[in-house]
């Protein structure tokens, strides 16, 4: 039974556009920092919109009573002293 001799794989040629090390790990980086600011853009958009049902709130109600502290308590189960 004949052998074949060994023979050496041809190099591959990296592909034009391919991101290595450090060009990767600043890819990373951005995407990490774009991360967290879309996270605190979203805690904001959330505080605007929670503020807007308030003010909301504060004119489909205004000059109608409120509900009495002691009320509130109670029904919220709070107990404040």
């Amino acid at each position: 039974m004949a052998v074949k001799p060994l023979t050496r794989r041809k190099k591959i040629k990296p592909i034009s556009g391919l991101i290595y090390g450090r060009q990767l790990r600043g890819l990373i980086e951005d995407q990490r920092a774009l991360t967290k600011r879309l996270a605190k853009l979203i805690e904001h958009l959330e505080d605007e919109e929670d503020h807007r049902l308030i003010e909301e709130a504060e004119r489909k109600n205004a000059g109608k009573p409120g509900i009495p502290w002691e009320e509130a308590k109670k029904r919220l189960g709070l107990k404040f002293d």
